[in-house]
């Protein structure tokens, strides 16, 4: 409960901060809210890169230490950005939100748990995405309703107290170190000693496969109701349809936490990989009809392969370098997310409802890496 709500401040602060406040920021700033976003994608590209660095610290020491800076680094960001009067300053805060995001999020969080409890972390990996899936529910109109009254200044600054006096004091009550795994052997993982190409090989498939997820993820939260418009849904349809993925999302983390449990992750991810071919597929033959499909499909989906981008390298890897494992997985993807809503964009405006073939066809290949990998490649370390 302490991580999964501190996590649902990370996330309502930062990746689903722009959707609100980015129009407002540039009119004050005098500057494109194109330039925002580019902003925020630069922010991701840092994530990708410290990434790996923050898994390594987590593994040898734990993440208590790791999370509660990052509610500092969030907390300095979000301060810069609110003090900007001009688009430097407004960079600035960006980055350093990035460098947040690349040790705060979802990996940190995946990692610290795995710390906690071992093999045993998918059922509490489950139960904080159960939380934290409600980011966007509560961060979109927590931050509309300090930008209408106050300002987005004020918004940007009261983000920064929600992470120092409610999240970083959650962050510290995590357990300190990294008690599944001995330091020794954590240390060693560290230094990426003792993996089999084999090993390597997985590694390499299922970062992948996080890639193209995630990017299909990011570009239908750009796009969406412009894709369901251009289906020949209606603007109402669209914005109905959009509503159901939140729902989606929960209903298949539930189910994940529930009947899935009892089957190797692998499992959930290939059939969560198929989700979004699927309903492409009946939203490109109904139309309109198929939105409300489309989108539950999606949703349903995406809220699997979240919880699947912490539960599968876990169970294929084991706890021992859990949060390196992460960080090198996940880097790609986070690349690969700031530039989805622009190749998507570019789809969408040059070939309308057929853009979706585009994320189709990588969730078809996703599924067919996912085949690709075999529980149990490689044995679990003392």
């Amino acid at each position: 409960m302490a991580l999964g709500t501190a996590q649902t401040v990370s996330w309502a602060s930062t990746y689903y901060l722009p959707a609100v406040l980015a129009t407002p920021m540039a009119a004050d700033l005098g500057v494109s809210p194109v330039m925002i976003f580019a902003a925020f994608s630069a922010a991701m590209v840092v994530s990708a890169i410290v990434g790996p660095w923050a898994g390594m610290m987590i593994d040898r020491h734990g993440g208590r230490g790791i999370l509660i800076a990052s509610n500092l680094i969030f907390a300095t960001g979000l301060a810069c950005m609110a003090l900007a009067q001009g688009p430097l300053l407004m960079w600035l805060g960006w980055l350093i939100v990035g460098l947040g995001m690349g040790i705060g999020l979802y990996e940190a969080a995946f990692a610290t748990l795995a710390c906690i409890y071992g093999r045993e972390a998918r059922s509490p990996i489950t139960g904080i995405t159960l939380i934290a899936g409600f980011a966007s529910t509560v961060g979109w109109p927590l931050s509309a309703l300090m930008e209408a009254h106050y300002g987005w200044r004020v918004a940007c600054f009261g983000w920064a107290g929600l992470h120092l006096f409610l999240a970083l004091p959650l962050n510290a009550w995590l357990p300190a170190g990294n008690l599944a795994v001995p330091a020794a052997a954590a240390t060693k993982a560290g230094a990426g000693e003792d993996v089999p190409s084999r090993a390597r090989l997985t590694m390499v498939l299922l970062a992948f496969v996080f890639a193209v997820t995630w990017f299909t993820s990011t570009a239908m939260a750009a796009h969406l109701p412009r894709l369901l418009e251009a289906a020949g849904a209606t603007t109402a349809v669209a914005v109905g349809a959009g509503a159901l993925i939140g729902p989606a999302q929960v209903a298949a983390r539930i189910l994940e936490f529930t009947l899935l449990r009892r089957f190797h992750p692998l499992v959930s991810t290939r059939l969560a990989t198929l989700t979004h071919p699927i309903g492409a597929a009946v939203l490109f033959w109904l139309g309109a009809p198929g939105a409300y499909a489309f989108a539950f499909l999606h949703g349903a989906g995406n809220g699997v392969l979240t919880i699947a981008k912490g539960t599968l390298p876990l169970a294929l890897f084991g706890p021992v370098g859990y949060g390196l494992t992460q960080g090198l997985i996940g880097g790609p993807g986070r690349a690969l997310q700031a530039a989805a809503p622009l190749i998507f964009g570019y789809a969408l405006d040059r070939y309308g409802v057929n853009a979706i073939w585009l994320t189709s066809g990588l969730g078809i290949l996703a599924l067919l890496a996912l085949l690709c990998v075999h529980a149990g490649e490689r044995e679990p370390q003392p």
